[in-house]
């Protein structure tokens, strides 16, 4: 956790700018909502309590929510691996809902698998608003390997290395593993879009949803996060929406590069007018750097 909680300190300002407007029409201070990663909690100390006060600290007046998924935090670790990612996200859409300091709207900000899974918000559940979202380390386009796991849960994440790779695709995986419903196999495209309960969904792999389409757009503003030394997320360009290409698992390419051969991409609906960036973030065992921004 203390590396996580060195390079989200680091990349704070950059993260804190990119929420802009924080203001809401009334001009009151808009909430932030917190989705934390695997093997995290909403409210560990060490992480997410930790970036909860930053952004307290640097924003006086905010409201930030830490959404615990689960009644302790025990639960709430424990379900990053092992709740159906379709109810998590039916959960949280429900609790926003019903959370009266959310209704004009609110910013969102998802760490590792949390990035995806408040996308999936936003395109479910446009009320009440989504205004920014930003994904830190977010594996948009889903993952094919598991080399690295953060913290105490390195021996669940041995076992999940070894179901991903022996049936994924199964159907007591999928509804029984987190990884699994993210897990993007190039080598088996066909089999990853008839059997993955989450990703291909939000993806829009097999049929396009006009109202996915329709609620991205609404964002104001959508960050991506990517951690140039990422030891967790493989293939690490998938923190900015680009994948291995299909049919090997070697080369990768980007998410404008995607769009000549995938046009039911997502993401391609989001309107050009600068909602879309990209950050780039050098993070180390003891030091972080911002190296780069870039708006698509």
């Amino acid at each position: 956790m203390t590396t996580l909680l060195s390079m989200l300190l680091g990349a704070g300002p950059l993260l804190l700018l990119a929420l802009n407007p924080v203001h809401g029409s009334d001009n009151a201070t808009l909430p932030l909502v917190l989705w934390h990663g695997m093997g995290d909690s909403c409210c560990n100390p060490l992480s997410m309590g930790s970036i909860k006060k930053m952004v307290e600290e640097t924003i006086p007046g905010i409201d930030v929510l830490s959404l615990m998924i689960g009644k302790t935090d025990i639960q709430d670790t424990e379900n990053g691996f092992f709740m159906d990612v379709n109810e998590q996200v039916s959960m949280v859409c429900s609790q926003l809902a019903q959370d009266p300091k959310l209704k004009d709207g609110y910013n969102a900000m998802g760490f590792s698998q949390g990035g995806q899974f408040l996308r999936a918000v936003a395109q479910r559940c446009p009320s009440p608003p989504m205004k920014t979202l930003i994904s830190v380390g977010g594996q948009q386009q889903g993952v094919y390997g598991l080399p690295k796991c953060p913290g105490e849960s390195s021996h669940i994440c041995d076992w999940i290395r070894k179901k991903l790779n022996s049936g994924a695709y199964t159907d007591i995986v999928q509804k029984h593993l987190v990884q699994a419903q993210y897990w993007h196999d190039p080598l088996n495209d066909d089999l990853y879009k008839k059997h993955s309960l989450f990703l291909a969904d939000i993806n829009q792999e097999r049929v396009v949803n006009e109202t996915y389409k329709k609620n991205l757009q609404l964002l104001d503003k959508f960050v991506m996060v990517k951690f140039l030394q990422d030891s967790v997320v493989d293939p690490a360009d998938t923190e900015w929406f680009g994948f291995l290409k299909t049919g090997q698992a070697k080369e990768t390419e980007t998410l404008q590069e995607s769009f000549t051969e995938q046009d039911r991409q997502v993401l391609k609906h989001v309107p050009c007018n600068n909602s879309l960036s990209s950050v780039a973030t050098l993070a180390t065992e003891f030091q972080t750097a911002l190296e780069a921004t870039s708006a698509q």
